[in-house]
């Protein structure tokens, strides 16, 4: 099967791109408005781009109505936020924030997730989270009719869950302590399964 992208509608390349390029991280986003209201959002369309500085990447979108996400408005505003990465355990909370609810609700409020406190950070993580990027707006580019926002986000520190990460000449974070959810199309999520160690070669 040969398919000509161009012949297809948005919404059909959309599921496309997303049941074939998988599996995918999660980015669960952590904003919040003037008012100190916690907004909580998952994005499968997302990397870590560059280590000088040390970068990642996030394409929002705009909401069924056209308008545009609170995570984009409030990343804007306030220039920071939190990206984080769940593991499988909290598959069922970060796909309730999926969810469109109306500016000024909060997600952790509506669904009953906790968050924590990091010291000297503006923003809490969810509580529990194994590892999260506190990070300052970089700067964006805007693509296609839609003008969907390609993010691009510094991380100013790493925040990891004790006990998640050993020391040694080079910091070594334990893949099956983060047991990372991964996206796949339409409703389907994953956990990793076998791993594998392959050597570079010299």
């Amino acid at each position: 099967m040969d398919i000509d992208l161009s012949l297809h509608s948005a919404s059909e390349r959309y599921h496309m791109l997303t049941q074939a390029v998988i599996p995918r991280p999660v980015a669960w986003i952590l904003t919040q408005d003037e008012t100190g209201i916690t907004n909580l959002a998952p994005y499968s369309f997302f990397a870590p781009v560059c280590s000088e500085p040390p970068t990642l990447v996030v394409s929002i979108g705009h909401k069924p109505d056209g308008n545009e996400k609170d995570t984009f408005n409030n990343l804007k505003a306030s220039g920071r936020c939190v990206l984080q990465i769940a593991s499988v355990a909290f598959a069922a909370p970060l796909n309730l924030t999926s969810a469109t609810l109306a500016a000024g609700q909060s997600e952790a409020d509506e669904f009953g997730i906790e968050l924590q406190t990091v010291p000297g950070w503006s923003l809490p993580v969810v509580a529990g989270i194994p590892v999260a990027f506190l990070c300052r707006y970089q700067q964006q580019v805007d693509l296609g009719p839609g003008n969907q926002h390609v993010v691009f986000l510094e991380a100013e520190r790493l925040y990891l869950k004790d006990g998640l990460a050993e020391a040694t000449e080079r910091l070594t974070i334990a893949s099956e302590d983060i047991d990372p959810l991964a996206r796949l199309g339409a409703a389907e999520y994953a956990a990793l399964g076998q791993r594998m160690k392959i050597r570079r070669p010299q």
